[in-house]
C-alpha cells in the first residue's frame, strides 16, 4: 500500500540495520527518500537495491558538515532520527571522547537535524512527523552502558519537549524504544546462547525483535494512521519494560 506517495522522507543512519530497512520500506510505500549515512559504500549498496533513493554521505556528529549537507536537501515532510552509536565502557572507565562522541551522535544530531527540518516545515506551513529511534536502555540500567543509556534517556525527553513545542505547528514527534533487534550487529552481539537467554527470559514474548517489528512501528508513527499521536515513547520490546 503506497501510503506515503507525495511525501519526502529523511532517514539518518540509513546505511545499515533499522535505518536501511526504514529507508527501503518508505521508498516502496511511495515516499521520496533521502538516506543519510557516514559510509559511502553502504549508501552505494542501498542505492543499488532501491535506485530511487537519494543518498547523502555525512557524519552527523559533525555539526557544521551536517548543516552544510542538509542545506542542499529539498523540503522534508517525514524525519527518522535513527543514527546512533554504542561505545560500551564500565562507568569507572568512561572516557571524555566516548562521552562526547556518543552525545554528539545520539542526541545532539537528532536535535540539530530536527531543527533544520522543523524550521522548513513551519516556514511553508506544512504538517510533518518525526520519529526518534531510542531504546529500552533509556529506561533500564544495563552494565557497561552508562553513556548509551544516558543518551537514550535524554533522547526520550527531547522527543517529549519537541512534541510540546512543535505540536502547535502540526508537527508530530514520537520515539520508538526497541529491545535487542536482530540486525546483523544484533545477531553478532547476542550470539552467545547464555547471554541471549538471560535477556529473553525477561521478555514476556520470549524473543528479541526482528527488524520488521521496529520498521512497522516507525512507519505507523510517520503515517496519517497516527495523526493524533505525539509525544509518545513507544516500547517495541516484547514487554521487557513491564517486568
Amino acid at each position: 500500500m503506497e501510503r506515503f506517495v507525495g511525501r519526502r522522507a529523511l532517514v539518518t543512519g540509513a546505511g545499515k540495520g533499522i535505518g536501511r530497512a526504514v529507508a527501503v520500506a518508505l521508498s516502496r510505500a511511495g515516499a521520496h527518500v533521502v538516506a543519510l549515512s557516514r559510509t559511502q559504500a553502504d549508501l552505494d549498496g542501498l542505492q543499488k537495491e532501491c535506485p530511487g533513493i537519494q543518498t547523502l554521505c555525512v557524519d552527523v556528529g559533525d555539526w557544521e558538515a551536517t548543516e552544510a549537507a542538509l542545506n542542499k536537501v529539498d523540503d522534508i515532510d517525514l524525519l527518522v532520527n535513527n543514527a546512533g552509536i554504542a561505545l560500551l565502557q564500565p562507568f569507572l572507565e568512561v572516557t571524555k571522547d566516548a562521552f562526547d562522541r556518543s552525545f554528539s551522535v545520539n542526541l545532539r544530531a537528532a536535535l540539530q537535524i530536527s531543527q533544520i527540518v522543523a524550521r522548513k516545515l513551519i516556514a511553508r506551513g506544512a504538517p510533518g512527523a518525526i520519529v526518534n529511534v531510542s531504546s529500552q536502555a533509556s529506561q533500564r540500567a544495563v552494565l557497561d552502558h552508562t553513556v548509551y543509556c544516558s543518551t537514550k534517556s535524554a533522547l526520550d525527553m527531547l522527543t517529549k519537549t519537541m512534541a510540546q513545542e512543535l505540536g502547535p505547528h502540526k508537527i508530530r514527534v514520537n520515539s520508538v524504544n526497541p529491545t535487542v533487534v536482530l540486525t546483523e550487529m544484533g545477531r553478532r552481539n547476542w550470539s552467545d546462547p547464555q547471554k541471549a537467554a538471560a535477556m529473553t527470559s525477561r521478555i514476556p514474548l520470549g524473543r528479541f525483535a526482528e527488524v520488521a517489528d521496529v520498521v512497522n512501528s516507525i512507519l505507523f508513527l510517520l503515517s496519517d494512521q497516527s495523526n493524533m499521536t505525539t509525544g509518545v515513547v513507544l516500547p517495541v520490546d516484547g514487554g521487557f519494560l513491564v517486568s
